[in-house]
């Protein structure tokens, strides 16, 4: 069965079950922070969507499939972006600042970025094919 799958349609696969991972931490941390800010929705809402896309086109792709996919990869590169940005102006607004320490207990700076990159791997399968 592998064997007559692409690069692409297994790298896809594989960014939908990185997405459901990834929105299983997601959903966690947003919940232990009480979603204090609307935009802590937007991972938790968006990566079953991402996941559940991703899964489908790798196991029945079909051309709307492909460009929902990829709108969707998009829309998880931009949500990364913006989850970076609030969360390293969430380190810096604890006291003390930037320091090593509140990079250490405040949000997760790398975690957005993980969001956002999966979104790229998701585009870079994408335009592969």
């Amino acid at each position: 069965m592998w064997n007559a799958w692409s690069l692409d349609r297994i790298v896809i696969l594989f960014v939908g079950i990185a997405f459901l991972a990834i929105g299983v931490q997601v959903t966690l941390s947003h919940y232990r922070q009480n979603f204090h800010h609307k935009a802590m929705w937007g991972p938790v809402v968006s990566s079953p969507f991402f996941c559940a896309v991703s899964v489908w086109l790798a196991i029945n792709p079909s051309a709307w499939l492909f460009t929902t996919f990829m709108i969707l990869m998009y829309i998880g590169v931009l949500e990364g972006l913006v989850g970076f940005y609030y969360h390293f102006h969430g380190v810096g607004v604890r006291v003390g600042g930037w320091t090593s320490r509140n990079f250490l207990v405040g949000p997760p700076v790398v975690l957005p970025l993980l969001f956002a990159a999966m979104g790229v791997l998701g585009l870079f399968a994408y335009y592969w094919r």
